[in-house]
Order: C-alpha cells, then structure tokens, then sequence
C-alpha cells in the first residue's frame, strides 16, 4: 500500500487512522508493498447497524418532500444516457438517513468513513481522472463537519488531482481530510495482490460506512471500462478497492455508492437494468452491488444531493422542527453544502492539475460535456430545494 497524505494533514491524524501513515517502499514494480508498522486492533462496541436510537424517527412531510425533489434534480438523464432507468425509489432518502444518524462501532473514536473515488477514464493522459467525481472532496468535507473521521481513497495515478482538490487556503476544513492514494499495476502478481488485499481489509476494519462516489467498477469478467468499452485495467489505471465494500458487508458496515453511468462501482444493485438499458452494458456494466444506490444525471450532482438530504435529516433529528429556524436551518445547509464560489475555484485547481473532462478528453473546466454553469445550476437548485 502506497500512502501519500496531503501535507496539512499530518496534525490531524487520529489514532483510528494512525496505520494509514504507515511508510511503505517498493523497489519493483511487482514487489509485493508492506506495512511497516503493525496495525493494532480497535475495540469494537458491536456490529450493529449504524445508526442511532432514532434511526427510525418520522421525518415530517416538508422534510420528504425537499428529498424528492432533490431526487428529481438530479435524475432527469441530462446526458442522454438511459440512467433514468437506474433509480432506485428511497435510496437517496435510505442513504442520508445512514450518513446523518451514523454511530461509530469504536469505543474511543467518532465514526469513520471510507470513501471510494476515482475514474482514471482520459487513459492516454497523466492524471487520467476526469472531472466528474470530484464532488467526492465535498462529501468528506461535509463528513468532517458532521463530526466523523474520513479517509479518501483512490489511485496514485490519481494523487494530483485531489491533492490540488483539497488545498484550498481559505478553507480550514479541507485539511482534516485524509487522503490515502493506492499502486495499480497492469499485471500485478498474485503475491502483490494479497499483501494489498490485507491492507484494505485493515482499512474496512476501521470504517463505519463506505461511500463509493463515480468510483470504477469491475464488470462481470473483473475488469473496469469506460463507457467507451477501455479496458482501465489493461492500461494498468485500477486499484482492485472493490475489495472494500465486499469486506465491509462482512462486519455488516453499509455501502452507499454514486454513479451516473452504469460503470460505477455499486452499480450491481440494477446489473440487470444496465444490461437492458445501458450501450455496451453487458461489458461495461459493474457488477459489485451497493446496500443503497444514488444514480444520477452526472455524479457530482448526486454527490451533492446526498449531502444536501443528509443536513435536512440531521437538522430535523437536532430541532425536531423547522418553524420559526428557517435561518438556522440555512446556516445549517450552507455549512454542510458546498458554495457554487468553492466547488468553481475546486474545479479550477484540479483542471490546473490535469484533469479532464471524462467525455471530451479536453483539459477545460466543464463535467460529462456540459459546462460548468449546468453544474452549478443544478447545486443552486439542489440548495432552494433543501431550504424550502
């Protein structure tokens, strides 16, 4: 395992994610990558599911609806690729109630969450990321703000972009967010596999929830495409972190995934939508299901609307009520929901690190084909919707 901490945050590690700046060397690149320092078992209170005592509290009508039409919002297939067939009724709405109510199965620590990103698609290209997916970073800002631990994970071909995500000066919060960046090889030995198979399985034993956002997903033959039907593993772009959310079930820890496209890990949970609906979808489909899907128009979007659903959920658990806080309540929202301001200024840093956007290979500050303001659109109607 290769980890590579952006350099604000060796202040902020916890003792939760304290193996995770475990020095690790590689001398060839089919040497099996080692932990030098030994992980040391948490104490886990039980593997319960993860929420708290009121993980079944009513929310109110206003509360319902505000989530779906946030749903709406982001599910109109604004790209033209047949995702509307990939929604699944209640599981924005199942997914914020996780996020908002999470309990941490840690005696000593706030809840961790995992989050899965990264989709090295402009395969040619160095980074190959695109610019969908970078909503991830927003996602775990808004965990920290939440009061949770959170580890970002994707490729180290990948390290650039996020690392210019997250180095935002004017924001204090970015820099208690870890980011952990993982080797891909094309043709990795089986010795290397396993050794890097037990550090993420270590990973998952610290988490609370995994959160895959337009992360790439391996289809039926075990492989990762673009929607162009690029073989990713062949270019030698993948990190098999499907692992994660396998080894997750087995602690009962759930797995809340984000996608657009049918390629996206998570996406298992509708395989049979995608190979009716989806071109080419019996190739590119991904087969690793998710416990609650959040299929969107383009992923960023989706991405905020989880985090949008999840401020209402928790406001309302904190106030039972939104009379008479309606400024509360924005506050609250705004805390949580990025500005148009931070994700343009986001989107720029990245771009000015090479990444692209995924559907026409060009180094220019737009998402999926669409330009910015689409996207930005979409937030500003995302944020009414959550304040109405």
């Amino acid at each position: 395992m290769a980890v590579i901490l952006h350099p604000k945050l060796l202040a902020h590690i916890t003792p939760l994610s304290a193996f995770l700046c475990a020095k690790t060397t590689r001398t060839h690149h089919n040497t099996p990558l080692r932990i030098k320092r030994p992980y040391k078992e948490l104490s886990v209170l039980s593997h319960r599911a993860m929420a708290t005592s009121d993980d079944d509290a009513a929310l109110p009508p206003a509360v319902l609806t505000s989530i779906e039409k946030i749903n709406d919002l982001i599910t109109t297939d604004a790209g033209g690729r047949g995702m509307k067939h990939l929604v699944v009724p209640g599981d924005l709405l199942e997914s914020s109630k996780i996020l908002a109510r999470l309990q941490s199965r840690h005696v000593t620590e706030p809840p961790h969450v995992v989050i899965l990103t990264g989709f090295p698609c402009c395969v040619n290209e160095s980074p190959p990321m695109e610019t969908d997916g970078l909503a991830s970073v927003a996602i775990a800002r808004a965990v920290i703000q939440l009061g949770y631990q959170v580890t970002l994970i994707t490729e180290e071909c990948n390290a650039p972009v996020f690392s210019a995500a997250v180095n935002d000066n004017n924001d204090d919060v970015m820099s208690k967010i870890t980011l952990s960046f993982y080797p891909s090889l094309a043709n990795p030995d089986t010795m290397w596999l396993l050794d890097n198979y037990a550090v993420l399985k270590q990973l998952t034993a610290t988490s609370d929830l995994v959160i895959a956002c337009e992360r790439a997903g391996p289809a039926k033959d075990g492989n990762c495409y673009t929607m162009r039907g690029i073989n990713m593993n062949e270019k030698g772009l993948i990190f098999p972190l499907h692992r994660v959310p396998q080894y997750a079930k087995d602690i009962n820890v759930k797995f809340i995934a984000i996608g657009d496209g049918g390629n996206e890990m998570g996406m298992g949970k509708v395989i049979d939508k995608i190979y009716e609906h989806i071109p080419d979808g019996e190739k590119i489909g991904a087969v690793t299901p998710a416990d609650h899907l959040i299929a969107a128009s383009v992923s960023n979007w989706g991405a905020w609307a989880l985090i949008a659903a999840t401020a209402l959920v928790r406001f309302h658990d904190k106030n039972h009520t939104s009379v008479g806080l309606s400024n509360e309540k924005k506050e609250w929202v705004n805390t949580l929901l990025p500005s148009e301001e931070a994700e343009t200024q986001l989107l720029h840093r990245c771009v000015a690190a090479g990444c692209r956007d995924g559907v026409t290979g060009k180094l220019e500050a737009t998402v999926d084909g669409m330009p910015l303001e689409r996207s930005m659109e979409c937030l500003r109607e995302i944020r009414n919707a959550a304040l109405e």
